[in-house]
């Protein structure tokens, strides 16, 4: 009997590899005579470029780049084994998590630190870049970005504007003068995990600001800056990327990234998926095991565990879903190709314990299920 797992991480407690290390525990206390593939996913969020190079057995490199405050860290990215592709996380540079609760506020963040990033992969000579854009700091628009690679953004007074969310709203004039050359000369695929516009009610600023520290005048502001953006790139570019979805991804680096580097926005878990070979272990599987923290209605929407549902539906393999939190209905689960879902919580418990034990709660919660789906489909199995 053949168990595919192929988990996302579960946000703040387990990392995917330890969720497919957890899975498989739970699978061989039921059933030890499975065999057990494990393949670590992601959908476009944090974890993609490393798990895109561990697929690739390429290496990790670290350069010294800008934070989202501007301030010296050490990032690291991918390099596939030729050299020729690298798996770029804008967290690593421009992420939530490199800022104190105190220092969060998109009006002030920049995504400069991810476009160092792409620069220091052009220095070593790399043609393709496939650069995951979860878990940003930022609502910039992706000016730091454009920025780092030479780009220029100028007022009304031909001042030249910082690379921030606040300049969003002050630029009049895009000058590409001064751009890397080298912009034009490579290929970049986006891997995003939300299909959001770029400005609106559905946009940038409303659905994700407050997260990044914006108080409801903040985040009117930069939606209006937003709006600027897409209005002087149009005219600069001859291109209104605004409503496609994703391109308010990652605070408008979506929509920055197909204006500045003519990038092709991808559903992250289908990146990740195409990098591997995820579709035949699926052909080949009785069962399909995945997860993540919670599965909920933007799970439905471009997420692992919708996407992996979509091939488990396509060659009729059953899949089986553990999640910490379960917000969809049965209807839902459904309707997704869900065959079966389920939270390893197992007893009231606060948000800590859970996150502590959440190993131990994943593996028994696998355990259940797989018993479950193999006392039923064969009997003989005691």
């Amino acid at each position: 009997m053949n168990i595919f797992v192929a988990p996302d991480k579960f946000r703040g407690s387990l990392e995917a590899e330890e969720v497919c290390n957890a899975i498989r525990e739970g699978i061989l206390l039921a059933f030890p005579e499975a065999n057990v593939t494990t393949f670590p996913l992601a959908d476009g969020g944090e974890g993609t470029a490393q798990i895109l190079t561990r697929q690739s057995g390429g290496t990790q490199v670290t350069a010294r780049v800008s934070d989202p405050l501007g301030r010296k860290i050490e990032a690291s990215y991918g390099l596939s084994p030729d050299k020729k592709v690298a798996f770029i996380e804008m967290a690593a540079a421009s992420g939530l998590k490199l800022l104190a609760q105190s220092e969060r506020n998109p009006a002030l963040t920049t995504t400069f630190g991810t476009g160092e990033l792409i620069s220091d992969a052009l220095d070593k000579g790399v043609e393709k870049i496939i650069l995951g854009i979860g878990g940003s700091a930022t609502t910039d628009g992706g000016i730091g970005l454009a920025a780092a690679l030479g780009y220029r953004f100028f007022d009304q007074k031909d001042k030249q504007l910082p690379h921030d969310g606040q300049s969003l709203n002050l630029i009049n004039r895009i000058d590409t003068s001064h751009v890397d050359p080298r912009v034009y000369n490579f290929s970049i695929d986006v891997a995003c995990d939300v299909s959001n516009p770029l400005f609106g009610q559905n946009g940038a600023a409303y659905i994700y600001g407050p997260q990044k520290g914006a108080d409801p005048e903040t985040v009117e502001k930069l939606d209006q800056g937003l709006q600027n953006l897409a209005k002087v790139a149009a005219i600069t570019f001859g291109k209104d990327h605004s409503d496609v979805p994703g391109a308010g991804a990652a605070g408008g680096l979506g929509a920055g990234c197909m204006w500045f580097l003519n990038a092709t926005l991808k559903d992250g878990i289908s990146i990740v998926i195409g990098q591997g070979n995820v579709i035949e272990l699926v052909k080949n599987a009785d069962l399909v095991i995945t997860g993540e923290g919670k599965i909920d209605e933007q799970t439905l929407s471009g997420k692992v565990v919708k996407g992996l549902a979509d091939y488990c539906r396509k060659y009729d393999v059953p899949l089986a879903a553990v999640c910490g939190t379960l917000a969809i209905s049965p209807g839902q689960s459904r309707d997704a190709g869900i065959t079966y879902a389920v939270s390893v919580l197992n007893r009231p418990m606060d948000l800590e314990t859970a996150q502590h034990e959440a190993f131990g709660l994943v593996r028994d919660a696998t355990f259940q299920l797989v018993r479950l789906f193999f006392q039923k489909s064969r009997p003989d199995i005691s």
